[in-house]
């Protein structure tokens, strides 16, 4: 896939890269992709477990985010295994529905240096198909759960997602584990409460919580724009947070009319550890001591990263170009692209030689190091044909000592 800088299907792979390099027939890469016994959903806990180990030491303390969100995959064909009309709210052709594949995706996003700034790279960890036998919040939950253990010794782990994924569903997640919070775009319309009143010592129940709030008419908007909107932020309850007290901020372009937005993060800022005078983004690097309780507001524009992740790997990377009926070999190569994306993604990391792509783009570094992968196939393949039919010491010499010019090593 990175030699050839993109993969419209297997055949296309095949006729171009894998025929020249390996002996097996296409039908046995078509078999590998739908019958292989390959568990592909530990791609996530491989990839989760590199890119941890590529925060600075520094940065240690710093919170790290797993985004949340699904994307839609329209295909012509009738012969795709589970296939579906599908509504899409972003669809462009004419209609909200589509024919083809819903996938729900998690991203990992994990601070590092990027000339003395800190930045965050978003790795895509893997792709699950939506087959409708469970919903979209519990297969999140599910990856959600799976890649958890490789974050045993992170203070800060937070879910970020839209308002689709704001459901108990998917919020329970966050009472599994001590270290994991989410902040969460909401609708306006959630109902929410003010935190239960202390006890009265009369007879009866207590209350469970306060009176019910209204972002219209409880929150009082900052006189100052934080960022680009006026902000109100409370202590609430929820009925998708149960018990537990989460904040509440609304947002609104205008401080007396426009419409608003709902966001609930059920971490504190007192909670969270952030060296906000070196981020390299606005308006968390402007973070002062009045704005402090907004950090975990201005945290959720990270969730951006997701919708960036798709259009490279759906416009350069063929996502949507798969040619495989079944389910299982879709999600094989769809994850099998992902992990290519990802190396793109940490190598310039990994490997110091690499260090100038950091702040390139992954499609650049692809391209640069899809040529050297085909010079070193062409020189490793014509060596070897010398090899079988001239056994001339003066010619293999030559032939190596212009492949160590080259900067290849056999």
């Amino acid at each position: 896939m990175l030699a050839m800088e993109s993969a419209h299907s297997i055949r296309f792979l095949y006729r171009h890269f894998l025929s020249g390099i390996a002996e097996k027939s296409l039908n046995a890469f078509y078999y590998a992709c739908s019958y292989a016994k390959v568990d592909y959903s530990r791609f996530m806990n491989a990839t989760a477990s590199m890119a941890l180990k590529l925060i600075p030491g520094l940065l240690e303390s710093q919170p790290v985010f797993l985004c949340i969100d699904d994307t839609m995959v329209p295909k012509f064909g009738k012969k795709f295994e589970n296939a579906s009309k599908l509504f899409d709210h972003a669809a462009h052709n004419g209609s909200n529905y589509l024919n083809g594949h819903c996938f729900v995706s998690l991203m990992l996003c994990i601070p590092v240096w990027n000339d003395r700034k800190v930045v965050y790279q978003a790795v895509p960890l893997g792709y699950r198909m939506w087959k409708k036998k469970k919903s979209k919040l519990e297969l999140a939950a599910s990856m959600v759960r799976q890649v958890m253990p490789e974050f045993c010794t992170k203070k800060n782990v937070v879910i970020l997602c839209d308002s689709w994924y704001a459901k108990k569903d998917l919020v329970c997640v966050v009472n599994d584990y001590s270290n994991l919070d989410i902040i969460c775009n909401a609708r306006c319309d959630s109902v929410i409460y003010d935190p239960a009143p202390k006890p009265t010592g009369k007879r009866g129940r207590p209350a469970k919580h306060g009176r019910r709030l209204s972002v219209w008419d409880d929150f009082v908007l900052s006189d100052e724009k934080t960022g680009e909107y006026y902000t109100g932020v409370r202590r609430v309850l929820t009925n998708i947070s149960g018990a537990r007290e989460v904040l509440a901020y609304v947002t609104s372009a205008g401080k007396d009319s426009g419409s608003r937005r709902l966001f609930f993060s059920t971490v504190f800022p007192e909670q969270l550890h952030v060296f906000c005078a070196w981020q390299e983004k606005a308006p968390l690097n402007q973070t002062g001591s009045g704005w402090m309780q907004y950090i975990p507001l201005f945290l959720y524009a990270f969730r951006w990263n997701i919708e960036v992740g798709y259009y490279e790997q759906k416009t350069f990377w063929s996502l949507c170009s798969y040619m495989v009926r079944r389910c299982k070999g879709i999600e094989m190569l769809v994850n099998l692209i992902n992990i290519a994306y990802c190396a793109m993604k940490l190598l310039p990391y990994q490997d110091e030689a690499f260090a100038e792509y950091h702040t390139k783009s992954v499609q650049e570094f692809r391209f640069a190091l899809s040529g050297q992968i085909r010079k070193q196939v062409f020189y490793a393949t014509f060596v070897d044909n010398i090899e079988n039919s001239i056994k001339s010491n003066a010619v293999m010499n030559a032939l190596k000592q212009l492949i160590v010019q080259q900067g290849f090593h056999l």
